[in-house]
């Protein structure tokens, strides 16, 4: 297949599906990892796309979605977070979902990640599951063999969860044996990030639970919020993709996170 030809069909799964993954496009267009890559950027200079780690996205997903009030505010909503890498996401989360013992408490944070989550374990039940992800609320309530506790606070519907000091009171004073958070971006050296202004909660979250499992997909390497959350050593436990790089899980590693490929 000529280049021009591969390239318009990788830009009609990306119309499609809004992602591509390489193996997958390696697949299905018969090409080599280095030729694919090529053509991911070759159409990424053209502004077609944007590439993050093992695939690639429209760039009217991945770009930064600019506040009205301020020009720094680059939060995707959870609508447009559940298109990029959509995949490797379900796959994060039923991963996660196997950490999950019967009669277990857990903490659900905010995000597209974490609302999967809550998907795969109201199949599961027979747990207790605090939450501030309104999302993931939403999808258990139904589930009677799952007692669901709900924070209070103030609603923010770009993330479609709760936050202010009514939710950290509340979470100041829950105790539970795992808590699953997710992240705007990621880093082993500066760990979690978020252009979430009520980020607090989150931190709140991490300190009432036993264990800290972040749940990240790869393309959250290539963004960074201007808000620290947590720090790589409070992630006990790691859940992404098989995109991550090597050196990049060593460093995780380093810092004493254990990494889990999905």
């Amino acid at each position: 297949m000529k280049a021009d030809a591969r390239r318009q069909k990788i830009l009609t799964f990306l119309a499609t599906k809004g992602t591509v993954e390489i193996k997958n496009l390696v697949k299905e267009l018969e090409a080599s990892h280095v030729t694919i890559r090529h053509d991911l950027s070759v159409l990424e200079e053209a502004g077609k796309l944007e590439r993050f780690f093992g695939g690639a996205a429209l760039p009217s997903l991945i770009k930064n979605v600019q506040n009205e009030k301020s020009n720094w505010d680059s939060e995707l909503a959870v609508k447009q977070r559940y298109k990029i890498n959509d995949v490797a996401k379900l796959d994060i989360a039923k991963k996660a979902a196997e950490m999950v013992s019967k009669n277990a408490t857990i903490i659900i944070d905010s995000g597209s990640t974490t609302h999967l989550l809550a998907k795969q374990l109201a199949q599961k039940g027979n747990l207790t599951i605090i939450t501030n992800n309104l999302a993931a609320a939403t999808t258990l309530a139904g589930v009677t063999s799952i007692t669901l506790a709900i924070c209070g606070g103030v609603y923010r519907s770009v993330s479609q969860s709760i936050h202010g000091n009514k939710a950290e009171e509340f979470f100041s004073e829950v105790c539970a044996d795992i808590a699953f958070i997710g992240a705007d971006g990621l880093d082993p050296l500066k760990g979690s990030t978020t252009f979430n202004e009520g980020y607090r909660v989150t931190q709140v979250i991490a300190e009432c639970a036993k264990s800290v499992v972040m749940l990240a997909d790869s393309s959250k390497l290539k963004r960074a919020g201007f808000n620290q959350v947590l720090l790589p050593e409070q992630i006990k436990i790691l859940i992404t993709d098989k995109n991550i790089p090597e050196e990049v899980i060593k460093r995780f590693e380093d810092n004493g996170t254990q990494v889990v490929l999905a």
